[in-house]
């Protein structure tokens, strides 16, 4: 999508501390984070977010998840949380399934 944020981080036209990339998703610091980890998983494909999940792009889901536990293994990261927001309401500033990675620090609950 032309006017995506996220879209264009992927097409490299707006820089971003890479984690991690792949054929189906991109991981990248947080440019605020939350926690002293926190990172954010997209998929490549534009999907608006958990919403717009369906059948045709539901196993990209599945593969961030493994994306997921791969790199807070790699991390040394034994316990965090994994957040993603459906609408202005719920925080979503980008229009984009991500999914914020967050550890570091004690996680509160509930969250917000």
């Amino acid at each position: 999508m032309a006017d995506c944020l996220f879209c264009k981080i992927i097409a490299g036209e707006i820089p971003s501390a890479k984690v991690y990339e792949d054929e189906l998703c991109y991981a990248f610091n947080d440019i605020a984070p939350q926690a002293p980890t926190h990172f954010l998983v997209i998929p490549k494909a534009h999907i608006p977010s958990v919403a717009g999940i369906d059948g045709s792009n539901s196993a990209v889901v599945a593969h961030i998840f493994e994306v997921i536990a791969k790199l807070t293994k790699e991390q040394g990261i034994a316990s965090y949380r994994v957040v993603s927001n459906i609408g202005e309401q719920a925080g979503q500033s980008v229009p984009h399934l991500h999914f914020h990675v967050l550890a570091g620090r004690d996680m509160t609950w509930p969250p917000g």
